[in-house]
């Protein structure tokens, strides 16, 4: 039934075992080197915080423009830039939230040293997902929901999570495992997860390797 995924499998196992690898010195180092070559050309130096914002930046945009942006704005920039210099770099890369997106970068930073206690404070990454989720929680992260919180902490070493972007859904559907759905609700996202966790028990793989090779299935890339 997922004979396709086996083959990419074949294709690109390097790829992705050397994403996985970065995502995993991004959350035990704090920073990482990305290297998206061949398939797109930029390598960058990331923290976690960048990553948090390429998370924000991606939301309803792309992980090709949220990587261009990562690597323009750079470390220093996302921590220091002001509102108007963020907007504009943003605005510049073609992004249509451009205003939007650099107000909720500027917001994160003043949560993000309680959202990396929470990080070191806790292993589960389900219970960390819902508090930077969760419009009532103090570690709210604005713009953040169950896909782009996934993101986030896949991109920072948890391996048990994948995005259920519109990739995923629609590989999930074309099987036979989803409905198709008019919005996205909290319950369809979580059901489509569980269907996702069963596709890993068969194949052998981690949700976050799962989630690279149907991205490099759908789409033809390994980026994040």
């Amino acid at each position: 039934m997922f004979e396709e995924l086996l083959s990419v499998k074949e294709e690109v196992k390097p790829f992705v075992e050397r994403r996985l690898s970065e995502f995993k010195n991004l959350g035990q180092r704090g920073e990482t080197t990305f290297d998206f070559r061949p398939f797109a050309d930029y390598v960058y130096e990331a923290d976690l915080f960048s990553e948090l914002c390429f998370c924000i930046l991606t939301a309803n945009s792309s992980a090709l423009t949220g990587i261009r942006l990562q690597k323009t704005i750079g470390i220093e920039g996302f921590k220091n830039m002001r509102l108007e210099e963020l907007e504009r770099t943003i605005a510049l890369a073609g992004h249509r939230f451009a205003r939007q997106r650099a107000e909720r970068i500027v917001k994160a930073r003043e949560k993000f040293e309680k959202v990396v206690e929470l990080i070191k404070d806790s292993k589960n990454s389900k219970e960390i997902r819902e508090l930077i989720s969760d419009a009532c929680s103090s570690y709210k992260i604005e713009g953040f929901g169950l896909k782009e919180s996934s993101h986030f902490l896949r991109n920072i070493g948890f391996d048990d999570l994948a995005i259920v972007d519109r990739h995923i859904f629609r590989y999930l559907k074309e099987k036979g495992l989803v409905p198709d759905y008019k919005t996205m609700t909290r319950k369809i996202y979580l059901e489509a997860e569980k269907r996702l966790q069963e596709v890993c028990a068969t194949l052998g793989m981690s949700q976050a390797e799962l989630d690279l090779y149907i991205f490099y299935y759908k789409t033809g890339k390994v980026l994040k």
